[in-house]
């Protein structure tokens, strides 16, 4: 058991450097083009910027262009409930950063 743990050990202290360099920058950096989680990360950020411009768009964009023909967009259009949602979460927002503020203090002092 200890004979192939030492033929590891020996194998990888006999790599030059920029074997090892290659070995580790291919296996271990994530932000590596190739690797498995840019892709993840990648799709994560266009998904994101996609649901706000979408978003944007039923929000803001769809109250101040004129009426369309076509008939999501005029659902969307006529659609009240995202345009008040935002300003009716703020309020919202503003108590729990509160509460969250007043709970840690607690905390501290306990």
């Amino acid at each position: 058991m200890f004979d192939k743990m030492e033929s590891k050990v020996k194998a990888k202290a006999s790599m030059n450097k920029s074997e090892t360099l290659q070995l580790y920058s291919s296996t271990t950096c994530s932000h590596h083009p190739g690797s498995h989680s840019f892709y993840w990360g990648l799709t994560l950020i266009i998904s994101g910027v996609a649901s706000f411009i979408v978003f944007l768009y039923a929000a803001i964009l769809s109250k101040m262009l004129p009426p369309s023909g076509i008939p999501l967009l005029s659902a969307i259009e006529s659609d009240r409930y995202y345009s008040l949602l935002v300003p009716l979460t703020l309020p919202i927002l503003v108590v729990l950063v509160y509460f969250h503020w007043l709970s840690m203090k607690l905390f501290k002092h306990a």
